[in-house]
């Protein structure tokens, strides 16, 4: 009798709901604008596993606008809005691949990127907007060509999250000693959330030292992530958040398949287990943690 072949696991379907968390905890970072479905059906699948709050993060333009509209019309949804790293060099070089969601740019050089961050700055201003960010470096995805427009909007930002008091979000990929460099130099905001944290564990005693959060994604679960797990180890309590980067970054077992906010349970008892906390222990802490860096009541 021939052997069954194994099945194969549905890179499309969206992984199974985990088991609820017994207190509840936010989602530090998404992008429901990226996800399948509306955004009434993914508030409710989470608040369903106990992930009673979100914040949409804006990468762009038209992404923070709808960041905001979106935090205006819905109580549990906080919104940030900024300029990605890698749109900062889009804008002023432009985009002919079209490999952003605004399609084929041309350049519009200094002037168009400032033009862009001063209606950043006014999406900044209102009460539903928590934060500044995603934004800082990323070294992945932009060469040596991108980095003078990238770090020009990385200062602004940290301005504008000055002036209107907001937290700022940062992106940090491959561009550590830069990040915090740029940081120090400009002076940082009150608060400063490192996003989908990716130092190891010296940066997170340094984070640590300076008051900053570090929130951990998916990628905590990943097998290749000991540096990572070696940070968290050293990271204090009354600072980390959990995210999803959602739709990206999975959790494992489910590597590789949609991301949302309802997977959060995963991630976080990942982290407790890291820690060698309680699920519940973490759980609150985060809570509180996230409601303090962001500004809205627990």
């Amino acid at each position: 009798m021939a052997a069954q072949a194994t099945p194969r696991q549905d890179t499309a379907a969206a992984p199974p709901l985990p088991e609820p968390l017994r207190v509840p905890v936010a989602d530090s970072h998404t992008h429901l604008d990226m996800q399948d479905g509306t955004v009434e059906e993914a508030l409710a699948k989470a608040a369903s596993v106990g992930v009673d709050t979100v914040v949409q993060v804006g990468c762009d333009l038209a992404g923070s606008r709808w960041a905001a509209e979106t935090a205006a019309a819905h109580e549990n949804v906080h919104a940030t809005v900024a300029l990605h790293p890698n749109e900062a060099p889009r804008i002023v070089h432009g985009d002919p691949d079209g490999w952003s969601r605004q399609g084929a740019r041309q350049p519009g050089g200094l002037a168009a990127l400032d033009a862009a961050l001063e209606e950043i700055a006014g999406l900044a201003a209102l009460p539903q907007v928590r934060g500044v960010g995603e934004t800082g470096l990323d070294y992945f995805r932009t060469g040596p060509e991108g980095v003078e427009a990238q770090t020009y909007s990385f200062r602004r930002h940290i301005e504008i999250a000055k002036r209107h008091d907001k937290a700022l979000v940062i992106h940090d990929r491959e561009a550590h000693a830069d990040v915090l460099r740029v940081l120090e130099e400009e002076g940082a905001p009150r608060t400063v959330v490192f996003h989908c944290y990716s130092g190891d564990e010296r940066m997170a005693k340094i984070c640590a030292e300076a008051g900053y959060y570090m929130s951990f994604a998916g990628n905590i679960t990943f097998k290749s992530a000991q540096p990572l797990r070696d940070a968290l180890t050293v990271a204090p309590l009354d600072l980390l958040l959990v995210e999803t980067d959602a739709p990206f970054l999975t959790p494992a077992p489910y590597r590789g398949r949609p991301n949302a906010p309802y997977l959060i349970p995963i991630t976080l008892r990942a982290m407790a287990a890291v820690k060698g906390v309680e699920e519940d222990e973490l759980a609150a802490a985060v809570a509180a943690n996230t409601a303090r860096a962001f500004g809205y009541a627990p």
